[in-house]
């Protein structure tokens, strides 16, 4: 099991916590020290839906100029998300066979079961 996020963002702190305090182990990645790979993204962006997967609401989205934000689809969406990972909706949990987006509380302990 892999997390995937920003160290200092407060719902990947919940989700590393929530896993911490069941013993669950995983492995992290972060993306700020490590980047994330554009290959990974597009799979993440088929499974889960680029729209959702991309976070329009935060900071660094915001900051993007209108000619970057406009006509976007999944490929501008992927190129944006490898260039500025922070754009990346937070956490990915990789369960090897499918992944959770986003950390909620009763998908996790449906999923996890802890």
């Amino acid at each position: 099991m892999k997390l995937y996020g920003i160290r200092n963002c407060d719902t990947v702190k919940k989700a590393r916590a929530w896993l911490d305090a069941r013993g669950i182990a995983y492995d992290f990645h972060d993306y700020k020290t490590q980047g994330i790979d554009a290959p990974r993204l597009r799979g993440w962006a088929k499974e889960l839906g680029w729209e959702r997967l991309l976070n329009r609401s935060g900071t660094t989205f915001r900051k993007l100029s209108d000619s970057q934000k406009a006509d976007l689809d999944e490929e501008k969406a992927v190129g944006l998300m490898t260039e500025q990972p922070s754009m990346i909706r937070r956490p990915v949990l990789d369960l090897g066979d499918r992944r959770l987006l986003g950390f909620d509380l009763g998908t996790y302990e449906d999923v996890l079961g802890r």
